[in-house]
């Protein structure tokens, strides 16, 4: 298991819990959007480990960074129209911070094999 998976994982918990407290109205907008785009971002992690290719790994990677772009946008906007507090979009945006320079790390390392 990856670190950065592992992270990933607690992100996607966290934004599930976050999104808890949404309105019920929400439910089928920025409540679904923020859940799936951030339980996308493991799962893309472990897709592509799994893959036998490096170079299918780092696409999966590439669709993990661009939904972890999508959670902090669904976030911010959550903040802006007053759904979300700013202690928890902090927190929530320190883990996606956190996860970003690991996937860096991580297609770093792995383009160095190619």
């Amino acid at each position: 298991e990856l670190k950065v998976w592992q992270v990933a994982m607690n992100l996607a918990e966290q934004c599930y819990l976050a999104t808890k407290r949404l309105p019920k109205g929400e439910l089928f907008g920025l409540t679904s959007q923020i859940r799936r785009a951030a339980a996308s971002i493991p799962a893309n992690i472990a897709e592509g480990q799994g893959r036998q290719h490096t170079k299918e790994f780092l696409n999966h990677l590439s669709i993990a960074r661009g939904s972890l772009m999508e959670v902090e946008t669904h976030l911010l906007l959550s903040q802006r129209v007053g759904l979300l507090n700013q202690t928890t979009l902090d927190s929530l945006l320190k883990m996606s911070d956190e996860i970003s320079r690991m996937l860096s790390g991580l297609r770093r390392a792995l383009e160095a094999k190619l």
